[in-house]
């Protein structure tokens, strides 16, 4: 009896200790886990408050050296300003429809294609899928002269002179942007087709091959089967289609000269500085570098506003997305 108490005394001790060390591991483990996630979180955020510090401070803090992080005096006319310099209302809502419209066409011409490379075969398919990747790696301002050329004197086929018209001249509308969305020549549409294109190879042909036995077309499969399965991974695209967009310089200085739209404006906004203080006077002002990156991270900020805000409300599908597409892999 002795014998059996003491050997269940030293099994009661030793998972005593089992227990103790899986708790001190897991407790290890998730401090561990909290102080990196603090430190990447910590990282992301320091550059905005600091920035958002910056935008509060009336121009004698931006100079003391005693102010680190807290204006002593709180203003919200660098706003104002930039406001004034940006144009804001309008170049904010020009470039809202612009990102929405180019995303939107963007998502429906890239799914199209990425549906057919995914699951159709047709004469020299691996070359097209080659330029698809290419898309991806040449940088757009290699073609920059071309396109300018192209759309500057835009002729299709040579029908316009053959009608007795002369070439279009359409660098100064949204349509050549439209058009290059729409043929998937547009701002990231390599990386859209690709995405979608592997996410529709993950799902197995067999529920296509149901669909087809119980009568449906091969649109019809696509939109009531395939489209609705492939949402999150569409979201994504279309989130990172309007984040590019709302923040792209090339082809918004190129195509949307005569449009209002924010990034151009802002950056810009140093060639104004001196014109907008210099009102109402006939002295030249000279701006000085401070002032000038304060009201800089002024228009940052306010760019960043819209997109913080849609990743607050699209967050669940965005990682969904991913989570799918991890698994189909």
């Amino acid at each position: 009896m002795k014998t059996d108490a003491s050997a269940v005394k030293h099994v009661s001790k030793r998972d005593t200790k089992y227990v103790v060390k899986s708790k001190i591991k897991k407790y290890g483990i998730s401090i561990a886990r909290g102080l990196l996630l603090f430190g990447l979180c910590f990282m992301i955020i320091q550059p905005l408050i600091i920035r958002f510090s910056t935008s509060l401070m009336v121009e004698s803090d931006l100079y003391d050296s005693t102010i680190v992080l807290l204006p002593r005096h709180v203003t919200l006319d660098n706003y104002k300003i930039v406001a004034d310099l940006t144009n804001l209302p309008r170049s904010i809502l020009n470039t809202l429809w612009t990102s929405l419209l180019v995303s939107v066409c963007q998502v429906i011409a890239c799914t199209l294609v990425g549906y057919g490379f995914a699951r159709y075969s047709f004469p020299l398919k691996k070359f097209w899928f080659a330029c698809v990747v290419l898309l991806i790696i040449v940088p757009p301002q290699t073609i920059q002269t071309s396109l300018y050329v192209q759309f500057a004197s835009f002729d299709l086929f040579g029908l316009i002179p053959a009608l007795g018209g002369k070439p279009l001249n359409l660098r100064t509308s949204i349509v050549p942007y439209v058009l290059m969305s729409l043929t998937c020549m547009g701002l990231k549409d390599g990386l859209y087709i690709y995405m979608l294109r592997q996410y529709f190879k993950g799902i197995p042909k067999s529920l296509e091959e149901a669909a087809y036995v119980d009568g449906c077309s091969t649109m019809h499969t696509f939109l009531k089967i395939m489209l609705p399965d492939a949402l999150p991974t569409i979201a994504s695209c279309f989130l990172f289609s309007f984040v590019w967009q709302w923040t792209d310089l090339f082809y918004s200085r190129n195509f949307l000269s005569s449009y209002s739209i924010y990034s151009v404006q802002l950056s810009s906004i140093v060639s104004r500085m001196s014109r907008y203080f210099a009102q109402g006077s006939d002295v030249a002002v000279v701006v000085p570098n401070a002032r000038q990156q304060q009201l800089i991270f002024v228009g940052v900020l306010i760019c960043s506003v819209p997109l913080i805000i849609l990743y607050i409300f699209t967050q669940r599908t965005f990682v969904e997305s991913i989570a799918m597409s991890g698994s189909k892999e």
